[in-house]
């Protein structure tokens, strides 16, 4: 047995680092966390200083007996976690679970994993820093106490199965917020001039200093250019330089993955992670931009050998962020003469992104020349500006520029041909274009990282799972939506003549963006409504300052969880007790039919309409939402057309088939089966014939049978089903996974009994036996039944049958039977 045990939290981690150690090491995972608070309860004594209460799951039980089996017999235990309080929390649960005793047990840190870097490391090892551990905890303990304490008022008093968090409550105000001021926002149109000039051989494009309000004001500029006489009068060229921007943080990595290689937050995190482990990168969740001094002469030489030394600039960069965390690098390839690392698209394309920002961050700035050019227009006050740039030296342009957010019009600059003061310049094209003010854009994964990051919200760690928390639970969804057309003005003067035309464009068109739910912007108002603080930007971001004072040791954990819990508490109270259970409820006028109310709000399953209330004699009429609807925005001629439906749409093989919206979406509905009606194939459940929905129905069938790969003559509920990540079983109506390595056609139905486990038959068992129970149960009653409506039959037929039959009962039940007892009464408790 090696002397040396060193854990990790990753397998990928311990495999690459194996590699760098000797035989005296042997180097084990610990496969993330092995102690947790449970799933179920809240596990905090708040009595006794919000105490939490840890314990090891099922799945991690395994690991922790092989590693205490192995550090029992081990020298020295290395705990190689990550650097950040997350993986200093991990070696902590790691020490008190493996029962270690800390003089044989030694705390290393890196932040690549290098040969260089892992030796390093177990030159200067340390203990565990307590006090990053306590800053994991305090975040972990608050973030239970809120979504525990917060997520049953939600159930109560919106809907059941709701669930709310700190930081991604905080995340759902910002998207809803936004989306508000789009809803509200009132757009205006402008008429944009733009004039395209011969200067010789060349064309030079300008835009007009002003943009006129009116049509008419367009069009008397226009008309006034045929005969203008258009002169330059200014020339302004002026030296320019574009600079590097620093290297990744975990933020500006997820932000520029989203721009250039469409990756999630979350995906970002997933391929970053593995670059790390397999050694490529270096840490990749730090708020620094610094760069150690051997990254900083690795580069240069990079640069030097494939660019030349005067691409180079070596700098240093300053970390903006005051609450920056532990980790003291930014996000670099650890060697930087790999210009490729990865081993799939995904990771490839992200290491490129890295070595190119990270070693543009190192070349020289771009410098260009920016000519500004006026045009002066004959009785006219307005001016045509015409905007050139010319690169003299491409420095770090060479091999990257960063990407942005920002939505522009088209870019006017470009290159201008020699041009002098005083040069007549004749027109080509004078057009003035109707454009349109536009509202505030929607939130894509990026923006809204950097936005949290402006606001000192969430830290690197919980960027990612902060937008992925928020789309599983429904309150936001990241989708792309179909643009509208509209008209607009064009006046253009060509050859000397003014032609004014209507034109038709596509616009409101989203990629990739997040929009809020309507139950997404219902808990949002009634969270604002009630908890004022939890719901604070100021607030929150306050509590991340908190974190960073307790892993700087200045402040106590449980004392400012203490500070935060009296008051949150006490709003937990007054709300339970006080508020009104919401639903979103609008009133959007009455039916015609029958007068009664239409009604849009938020139900059991969702956005719906219904007619009527639920205090009517006759029970209300209920429709579903659909997809692209909103209960704040619904009309009532949009709701009274979702009461058509189910539409019939006629008769395939002498069954009905019908359309209609359900919990999950428009579908067509035929003889038990479900087929999707999807809007991106062009298809409606208002207009769809009976000719498509054949179609769909027959792709639904073929699809069916495809899935299944062979069934069982001994249970027709147990299938082998074709699935996304391979084959699988399914069970009477339950999903089990097929052991790695079993193929399909081997599988009989004993094997099927062994994957489905003892306690399932056991189950199907008892519920025969109960299903015979109850039939027995059933039977009894009946017959007591029976009996007692005989005995209280009247008529001289009813009467003699029920006598001469009851005769022979009275013999055998002389004595009192128990049944016939009164009961005794139960004590109340």
């Amino acid at each position: 047995m090696a002397k040396n045990l060193v854990i990790v939290e990753s397998p990928a981690k311990a495999k690459t680092i194996e590699g760098f150690l000797g035989k005296e090491f042997t180097v084990k995972s610990s496969f993330g966390h092995v102690r947790d608070l449970p799933d179920k309860g809240i596990s905090i004594d708040i009595e006794n200083g919000f105490k939490p209460v840890y314990v090891v799951s099922d799945d991690k039980k395994k690991i922790v007996e092989e590693l205490k089996k192995l550090s029992r017999s081990a020298e020295t235990v290395w705990l190689a976690t990550d650097e950040d309080r997350e993986g200093e929390a991990i070696s902590w649960h790691l020490k008190e679970a493996l029962d270690l005793d800390e003089k044989q047990t030694r705390r290393i840190t890196f932040n690549e994993i290098t040969k260089t870097a892992i030796q390093k490391a177990i030159t200067k090892p340390r203990k565990i820093d307590i006090d990053l551990v306590n800053a994991q905890q305090a975040r972990r303990v608050l973030d239970r106490l809120v979504g525990f304490e917060l997520s049953p008022v939600l159930w109560k008093k919106v809907k059941p199965s709701l669930s709310a968090g700190r930081v991604q409550s905080v995340a759902v105000r910002l998207i809803v917020e936004r989306e508000r001021e789009i809803q509200n926002f009132q757009s205006t149109s402008f008429y944009k001039t733009v004039a395209v000039f011969k200067a010789g051989n060349a064309m030079v494009k300008a835009e007009l200093n002003k943009r006129f309000a009116k049509h008419n004001e367009a069009l008397a500029f226009v008309e006034s250019c045929k005969k203008a006489v258009f002169t330059i009068e200014d020339l302004v060229k002026k030296p320019a330089k574009k600079s590097p921007s620093a290297p990744f943080t975990t933020s500006t990595l997820q932000q520029e993955a989203s721009r250039k290689l469409g990756f999630s937050v979350a995906r970002t995190m997933s391929v970053a992670q593995k670059l790390y482990e397999a050694g490529h990168i270096t840490y990749m969740r730090t708020d620094s931009v610094n760069l150690s001094e051997t990254a900083i002469n690795g580069a240069k030489a990079e640069i030097t050998r494939s660019y030349g030394a005067n691409y180079s600039n070596p700098k240093q960069y300053t970390t903006k962020s005051k609450g920056a965390q532990e980790a003291h690098e930014a996000i670099r390839p650890t060697y930087m003469n790999n210009h490729t690392a990865g081993s799939d698209a995904a990771e490839q394309r992200l290491y490129d992104l890295i070595w190119k920002r990270t070693i543009a961050s190192q070349m020289a700035d771009a410098l260009l020349e920016r000519t500004t050019v006026t045009i002066n227009v004959s009785g006219r006050s307005e001016k045509f500006i015409a905007e050139g740039e010319i690169i003299k030296f491409d420095g770090f342009l060479k091999v990257y520029l960063e990407g942005t957010d920002e939505e522009t019009d088209e870019n006017t600059e470009g290159m201008l041909p020699p041009l002098k003061v005083g040069e007549k310049l004749n027109y080509n094209e004078v057009s003035s274009t109707q454009r349109f003010t536009h509202h505030p854009p929607r939130y894509t994964e990026a923006s809204l990282v950097k936005k949290l990051e402006e606001l000192g919200i969430g830290r690197p760690s919980t960027y990612a799972p902060t937008i992925s928390t928020v789309q599983k639970r429904n309150y936001v969804v990241k989708e792309d939506r179909e643009g509208k057309k509209r008209q607009y003005d064009n006046i253009v003067l060509s050859n000397g003549v003014v032609k004014e035309e209507k034109k038709e464009e596509n616009t409101g068109a989203e990629k990739s963006k997040l929009f809020p739910t309507d139950i997404g912007m219902l808990v949002t108002d009634f969270l604002i409504e009630h908890f004022v603080d939890i719901m604070d930007y100021g607030f929150t971001a306050s509590v991340e300052k908190e974190f960073d004072n307790i892993a700087q040791g200045l402040t106590k954990w449980n004392e400012m969880i203490k500070k935060f819990y009296k008051p949150f508490h006490k709003d937990i109270e007054n709300t339970l007790e006080h508020s009104e259970r919401v639903t979103g409820e609008r009133i959007l006028g009455k039916d015609p039919a029958t007068g009664k109310p239409v009604i849009a709000r938020i139900g059991r399953f969702g956005p719906m309409v219904q007619i009527g209330e639920a205090s009517d004699e006759e029970k209300p009429r209920f429709a579903s939402l659909r997809k692209d609807q909103s209960i704040q925005t619904i009309t009532f001629e949009q709701a009274m057309e979702l009461f058509k439906l189910p539409r019939h749409l006629g008769d395939y093989l002498g069954k009905k088939v019908t359309a209609s919206i359900g919990r999950f979406g428009p579908y067509i509905s035929y003889d038990g089966l479900f087929a999707s009606i999807k809007a991106a194939d062009g298809d409606d459940p208002m207009t769809i014939t009976l000719d498509r929905a054949i179609e769909l129905i027959i792709a639904k069938k073929e699809a069916v049978a495809n899935s299944i790969l062979k069934t069982f003559s001994e249970n027709d509920k147990a299938q082998i089903l074709k699935g996304r990540w391979g084959a699988y079983l399914k069970f009477d109506g339950k999903n089990f996974r097929i052991p790695k390595g079993t193929e399909v056609d081997d599988i009989n139905y004993n094997m099927v009994l062994n994957i489905v486990g003892p306690a399932a038959t056991a189950k199907k068992a008892a519920s025969k036996k109960g299903g015979a129970s109850k039939a027995k149960g059933k039977t009894s009653a009946k017959t007591k039944a029976e009996k007692t409506a005989k005995k209280t039959a009247t008529g001289v037929g009813s009467k003699i049958k029920t006598e001469t039959k009851a005769k022979p009962a009275a013999k055998k039940t002389a004595k009192p039977a128990p049944k016939t007892k009164a009961k005794p009464k139960k004590k109340k408790r």
